[in-house]
Formats: structure tokens, C-alpha cells, sequence
């Protein structure tokens, strides 16, 4: 807590509900000096411009509204703290647990130096952090609608057409399903309730290929769509759960916030291991694991390492140790800002073609598609001799390196 120095004289703690917080402090002698009282949100406002000074620390647990309190609380006071509230065992394993002690103890911790404190995103991080969340609850309510179909077929033992499942040449074959009318009616309306969802997750997807361009954002993609797995989407996931690669020094930190960690058991005589700690961002955790079924799929260098392991693991085991290595891998070519070592850069230049024409002209910033996919690899340099990429049923002729300038600089 190396920002609490001497200047400090107040250490506030507050216990934060839906409808009121608990406000208490001690001096830096553990001594209350302002005994818990209860303030509506309200009431909190006026006093925390009346009686707050720039020479308190105060300190608050992550909740739901915590950024927005901690954006309010920084210009009044010295510091502000963010707790943890999985570490603070002293609070949760309370025999006496009230509001107001919550509140005393905190300031005891924060007046001791003991809060373990939680990395405060900027606004950027939180907003992408909201999207991603309400993509990821889209995807939840579209698979819910599928197996609800799905559920339909099984039970009538019906055999489904070839193909996509879902597609809209294949509407017509549901419609034609003989079911009691009240089956029938839910089918029609979970089918609608598909649509319905299928269109907002391209209204989001189009946003985030737009907000992939946008700075901070558009200086760190091209370093993530490197990896085999990792797509622009994929990428977006990464940066919204890790936010500033700059506050982990080490992979290992980064593989432990993933909770791709192993569990560890070491003390006296006693030695044992175990599977991951699964303590971590669980968007982060699954958004790897799934880019590691890609990668040991499609790339050769992952696909033997996936091998080998599964001589002597089964393969979720083996798939789960991939994706801790592959974030390992993140890390260095991330935060070094170098190129990966197993770069297949046509196949990235196809990846950042794909990235062109989803984002569209505004996220390209006027350039052509084969002109922004230059500047990408110009960017990493990497496919210097690189002169056509075929895409698709098409072959497109790439600008000379170094060729193509966009007005704003990174």
C-alpha cells in the first residue's frame, strides 16, 4: 500500500448496499474516529462533499456499483481502494458479522496496510467488459433456444435435414413438423425467439469489429490475431478480461488470473498437486480453452504438443494445458510486442482480410481492404514478400510494405 503515506490521517471504510452505505474510520492508531452510520445514497452525496478531505483513504469492496463510486470518491480524497472480497477472510469468517463492524474492519485493514486490492479499470476496459458480457449472455440464450429445438427432434425420434440446422432454407421444414398445436406453437415462437437473438448478436459482433479499430484497442489486436484460436472476436474477449498487459510482469501471473493455474498442496511432508485452481476471469479461462481446440486443430506446432500430451492425459486435460501454454505464448508476444514464432502469415493475412471486411470502411478508416491488411503486417512485420492473398473465391493483390499511411499515426 505504498500509496498511504504520512499525509493520511483518516481511513474510511464503506460497506456498500443496493440502497445505502455503511460509513466508519480509524485513525492511523486503529482509534475510531467516526463511529458507522447508515446513509442512504442520497445522503451520502451531500456528506461526502461536506466531510470527505485530501487527506483520507477510503476503501470499498468490488460491487456491482463500485467503479462508480470509486469515479466519484477520487477527486475528493488522497486514495481510493478497491478490495477484494474473496481474500478479505477476516470479514466473511466473522463470528459477529453487522454492517457496522464490516465497516470498522475495513478501515482496520486499509489503516494496516492489509486490503488486498483489485485492479480498477479504466472506462474503455469497463464498457468493452459490458459488451463482451452482454454478448456472451446472447450466446447463452441462443444455445437455450437450440437444445429447446433440439429437445423437440428427440423426442418425436425425427431425423433433421442436412446441413445447418438453423438456416433459413430449412424454416420451411420446421413449419412443416406435424406436432400437437400447443408443441407446435412453442416451436414456432422458439424459432422467432432465434431470429430475434441471432440479429442482436450481429448488431453486437458488428460493434466490436468496429471498436477493434478504435483506439486503445487497434494497437493491441494485431499482436493477439497472431494465434492460431484467436480471432478479432476471440481477441476483443482477451482484452476486455485482461485490460493493460503491463500489470502482469510475469506469464505466470497472467495464467494465474485465468485460473489456468495448477492447484498446490506444500507443506511440511506433504506434496501434492492437483487440477487448475479454476480462480480466475471465467470469460478468459473459456475464450482460451476454446481457441485451444483451434489451434490443435489447424496448426501443426500446437497439434503435436496436443499429442503428445494426450499419450499420458485425457484430452480435456490435455486441451486445458494447451490453453495455459497458449496464454503463456499471449503474454510474451503481447507484452514484448514482438512476432509469434509460428506465424503462418498467409493465413494471418487472411485473418486481418476477414477483420477488414467486418469492420467495414469506418473501421479501415478509408482504406481498401488489401490496403488495411498491408498496414497490419507492415505493423508486426511480418509478410514482407507476401504480394496476392487468395480469399475466398477471390485473389487479391496486396500493396507494395511500407506503402500505406493512415492520417492518425498510433
Amino acid at each position: 500500500m505504498s500509496t498511504l503515506n504520512g499525509s493520511v490521517t483518516r481511513f474510511i471504510g464503506l460497506d456498500v448496499h443496493k440502497r445505502f452505505v455503511m460509513v466508519g474510520a480509524v485513525d492511523a492508531h486503529q482509534q475510531v474516529v467516526l463511529r458507522p452510520r447508515r446513509l442512504s445514497w442520497d445522503a451520502f452525496a451531500l456528506w461526502r462533499q461536506q466531510h470527505l478531505r485530501p487527506t483520507d483513504a477510503v476503501v470499498l469492496e468490488a460491487t456491482t456499483n463500485a467503479w462508480h463510486l470509486y469515479d466519484q470518491l477520487v477527486p475528493c480524497v488522497a486514495t481510493v481502494v478497491v478490495a477484494n472480497p474473496l481474500l478479505i477472510r477476516w470479514i466473511s469468517s466473522a463470528a459477529i458479522k453487522t454492517d457496522g463492524h464490516d465497516t470498522l474492519k475495513l478501515a482496520r485493514l486499509l489503516a494496516a496496510g492489509l486490503i488486498p486490492a483489485v485492479w480498477v479499470p479504466p472506462e474503455p476496459v469497463r464498457q468493452l467488459r459490458a459488451l463482451v458480457s452482454h454478448r456472451h449472455r446472447l450466446i447463452r440464450q441462443r444455445t437455450q433456444v437450440r437444445n429447446r429445438l433440439h429437445s423437440v427432434l428427440h423426442r418425436h425420434n425425427l431425423r433433421p435435414p442436412e446441413g445447418e440446422l438453423f438456416a433459413a432454407a430449412h424454416r420451411a421444414w420446421w413449419e412443416q413438423l406435424a406436432l400437437e398445436p400447443l408443441e407446435k406453437l412453442r416451436v414456432t415462437q422458439d424459432l422467432q425467439l432465434l431470429d430475434s437473438v441471432e440479429a442482436l448478436l450481429a448488431q453486437v459482433d458488428q460493434q466490436l469489429y468496429l471498436e477493434s479499430g478504435r483506439e486503445p484497442w487497434v494497437q493491441h489486436v494485431p499482436y493477439l490475431v497472431q494465434h492460431t484460436g484467436i480471432g478479432v472476436l476471440t481477441a476483443m474477449v482477451l482484452l476486455a478480461a485482461i485490460g493493460d498487459i503491463t500489470r502482469f510482469p510475469h506469464a505466470h501471473q497472467l495464467v494465474g488470473y485465468a485460473g489456468l493455474g495448477a492447484r498446490v498442496h506444500d507443506s511440511a511432508d506433504t506434496h501434492r498437486g492437483g487440477g487448475i485452481t479454476k480462480q480466475g476471469r471465467r470469460d478468459l479461462r473459456a475464450a482460451l480453452i476454446e481457441a485451444a481446440w483451434v489451434a490443435v486443430r489447424y496448426n501443426p506446432y500446437w497439434k503435436a504438443r496436443f499429442e503428445a500430451l494426450c499419450r499420458r492425459l485425457c484430452k480435456e486435460k490435455a486441451i486445458v494445458a494447451i490453453a495455459r501454454q497458449l496464454l503463456v505464448v499471449v503474454w510474451h508476444v503481447w507484452h514484448d510486442r514482438e512476432r509469434n514464432r509460428h506465424i503462418d502469415a498467409e493465413a494471418l493475412a487472411r485473418k486481418l482480410m476477414t477483420w477488414a471486411e467486418q469492420g467495414g470502411r469506418a473501421m479501415r478508416q478509408g482504406l481498401t481492404a488489401p490496403q488495411f491488411v498491408r498496414l497490419q503486417l507492415d505493423y508486426l512485420g511480418v509478410g514482407q514478400d507476401l504480394t496476392e492473398l487468395r480469399y475466398g473465391s477471390h485473389v487479391y493483390t496486396l500493396p507494395p510494405p511500407g506503402s500505406v499511411k493512415i492520417a492518425e499515426a498510433r
